[in-house]
């Protein structure tokens, strides 16, 4: 008898013993498991912990492409979810798998949803976050899109870009933070100014270690380099922690053949023409013959 046979059957004898387990696994591999029951479970090789506080609102489950959806609260601890974590983005879209377990018998049971983290809220020691089921991958938008910048995200397999090479990464440890978060960095002078900008922050030690941060503005200063984040990283930055900066790409033409000398690759309609020319008229004293914008 399989497990969802078995599960039916203990629900059609009228007295249940069942309860809700939760497995979630972040991008990087960590696995959490959780229950609602009152002890821990165990199976398939995970151990759901009953001590997390995790509960689940109702499940919403429709048929057709229509997105399934539910929530799910919980306390903030170290033993489980840390606030840390959460502000970092490291359960931002984590897969997640939910049963129906007879606790009494842990092998009967079904499963009742799989999907992924959505947004997720913090407030008062406890989050929230809601879930998100398969059919809402349906929803993202595929395709290119006819723009002038490159539609491509630097170093993809459309790019092309090896940004493995000394000439597009370099590694540093933060000098100092000031109080507007701006991140002070000595040396690095080999790259030009504003290099890294749109790029990439990796931090390889400190509490943040293993998180990515996006750069906003790069410049070159007398007391060396200066690095803008577009948003903090959760945790707080150190002076002494170990980063990896990773140059950037404003998806122009010309940033593509002189920075890069990629053109070939480049992913963009650098030609087509702007929303002025689109919702302009022909007037006197101009030349209105119809030939190419370029001259």
């Amino acid at each position: 008898m399989s497990g969802r046979e078995a599960l039916f059957q203990h629900l059609g004898g009228g007295i249940t013993t069942v309860c809700h387990c939760w497995r979630v696994t972040r991008k990087d591999g960590e696995t959490y498991g959780f229950t609602d029951h009152d002890r821990d479970l165990s199976f398939d090789g995970h151990v759901f912990k009953a001590s997390s506080g995790l509960s689940a609102g109702a499940l919403q489950q429709t048929t057709g492409l229509s997105v399934d959806n539910s929530e799910a609260v919980g306390a903030l601890s170290d033993a489980s979810v840390r606030e840390e974590d959460l502000a970092e983005g490291r359960f931002d879209g984590a897969e997640v798998q939910s049963w129906l377990v007879n606790w009494a018998d842990v092998s009967a049971r079904v499963t009742e949803f799989r999907g992924n983290f959505g947004e997720v809220t913090r407030k008062a020691g406890a989050f929230r976050v809601e879930l998100r089921g398969l059919s809402e991958r349906l929803n993202q938008v595929q395709g290119l899109v006819y723009q002038a910048g490159c539609g491509a995200v630097l170093g993809d397999a459309r790019c092309g870009v090896d940004l493995g090479l000394p000439a597009y990464r370099a590694t540093a440890l933060i000098a100092e933070i000031d109080v507007l978060g701006r991140i002070r960095i000595e040396g690095l002078t080999g790259f030009a100014d504003q290099w890294f900008e749109r790029g990439q922050i990796e931090v390889l030690s400190g509490a943040s270690a293993g998180m990515s941060v996006m750069v906003k503005a790069d410049r070159l200063t007398a007391t060396g380099r200066v690095v803008d984040l577009w948003h903090g990283t959760g945790a707080v930055l150190a002076a002494g922690d170990s980063i990896r900066l990773i140059a950037g790409c404003d998806r122009r033409a010309a940033t593509c053949q002189t920075k890069f000398a990629n053109f070939l690759n480049f992913r963009g309609f650098p030609h087509v023409p702007g929303e002025d020319w689109l919702t302009s008229y022909p007037v006197s004293g101009t030349v209105n013959d119809g030939g190419s914008l370029q001259g």
